[in-house]
């Protein structure tokens, strides 16, 4: 089951995803489940996936996210925000993210990824 992404969420690093910078690359390596072995393979951050990740710090809720990157960018903030859903859906399914809290209008915001 996809999780349902609430874009007045606030996401941290879960406390046991590892995370490897090896030269220019980033490395996130998510928890152990004892599960499919396929969901404990490292995951490579594309620039996209690096800018994303290093905003998901448990201060900042999505939307505050997806604006700040639409005007870093130029880029439309709907487009921002497909990407931003579909990044921290992946991440939330390998359990590398953790939702910290969220800010008003929860029911408003939510978006399958």
């Amino acid at each position: 089951m996809k999780p349902v992404i609430n874009l007045n969420a606030v996401y941290a690093a879960s406390g046991d995803v590892v995370v490897r910078r090896v030269k220019k690359e980033m490395i996130l390596i998510p928890p152990a489940s004892g599960n499919d072995d396929s969901e404990h393979e490292p995951y490579f951050l594309n620039s996209t996936g690096k800018l994303i990740w290093q905003r998901l710090d448990g201060h900042k809720n999505l939307m505050a996210i997806v604006k700040d990157l639409a005007l870093a960018f130029n880029a439309p903030a709907d487009i921002i925000e497909k990407d931003v859903i579909e990044f921290v859906g992946i991440l939330l399914a390998r359990r590398m993210l953790d939702e910290t809290s969220r800010t008003s209008s929860d029911s408003e915001q939510t978006k399958p990824c």
